[in-house]
């Protein structure tokens, strides 16, 4: 298959990218600079540079590929990232209709069953332009209905590794400057996680494998009580830990502090038994016990 990744340059992406070509697919990959497209081509893949707001270039290429996984999102401009989101899905959705092509859809499990097991089969309550991220994967699945083998793909709020520079990364870079890892209120809330590799082996899985309008947990474990996050940040870094208001996490750190006070819990059951996947590389505390963040 000829598939074009966009944010291939991107975290998720640089292990996503490596496991399509694994697989015998040629990837196209949209990087935004440069230095992402010499990142892209590094990886055996072709690079195209643009970004979300060039709709045309976007649909260039698209129209030449037998499916597309997207990756891509702006975070330097939130304001704006929800238009910028469903523009992109809906030239995708044009595309695409009528060809039963594979469209994956990159989302998250964040607040939409706070403090409930979140499934494969619970719909999000967002949708429309003016929900978050413009309501994109609600739009991205609606597509099932046009040809196209539309297929969310829900990260965990972390997806950790050696590299990694995302919420985990930025707890202990806040730990490591204020001298203490906090954690909000007993700690018992819970954060879903999953290895970066792991998530890639689903996401090719779900290229190949997926229904039309399905939905799949990128999720290796349900929930990491965030107690033992800061705990294990703490040891690595010789810092006591704290615990903290959900207040203080949004004035310390900002959105991050606002994710962090939830308790975000998902299951991959459906996933497993759909795509036969199984997760195996190492759990978040174990990364952060092996120093992955502070080595």
């Amino acid at each position: 298959m000829r598939v074009f990744v966009t944010g291939a340059s991107g975290w998720i992406a640089s292990g996503v990218v490596p496991e399509l070509i694994k697989a015998g697919h040629q990837v196209v990959g949209l990087a935004r600079t440069d230095e992402g497209a010499a990142k892209v081509e590094a990886m055996g893949a072709e690079a195209v540079r643009g970004n979300l707001d060039d709709l045309d270039s976007l649909r260039k290429v698209a129209e030449t590929a037998d499916g597309v996984v997207h990756l891509a999102f702006n975070h330097d401009d939130f304001a704006a990232a929800g238009s910028t989101e469903r523009a992109a899905v809906e030239m995708f959705g044009d595309v695409l209709a009528g060809t039963d092509k594979p469209f994956l859809f990159a989302s998250g499990v964040a607040f939409i069953k706070p403090g409930q097991v979140l499934t494969e089969e619970d719909a999000t309550p967002f949708s429309g332009p003016q929900a978050p991220r413009g309501g994109g994967e609600q739009l991205a699945l609606s597509y099932a209905d046009r040809g196209i083998r539309s297929v969310s793909l829900r990260f965990a709020p972390t997806v950790h590794g050696v590299g990694d520079h995302g919420f985990i990364a930025y707890l202990v870079q806040a730990a490591r400057q204020q001298g203490a890892a906090g954690y909000v209120g007993d700690g018992a809330n819970h954060w879903a996680a999953v290895h970066r590799d792991d998530a890639a082996t689903a996401v090719a899985l779900a290229l190949e494998k997926s229904a039309p309008g399905s939905i799949v947990h990128a999720i290796a474990e349900e929930g990491v009580p965030t107690r033992e996050i800061a705990e294990a940040i703490g040891r690595q870094l010789g810092v006591p830990t704290e615990s903290i208001t959900a207040e203080e996490a949004q004035t310390r750190l900002g959105f991050i502090g606002m994710v962090y006070s939830g308790d975000i819990l998902a299951s991959n059951t459906l996933t497993r038994e759909r795509l036969g996947w199984e997760p195996t590389h190492a759990t978040l505390l174990e990364d952060l016990n092996a120093g992955a963040y502070t080595a």
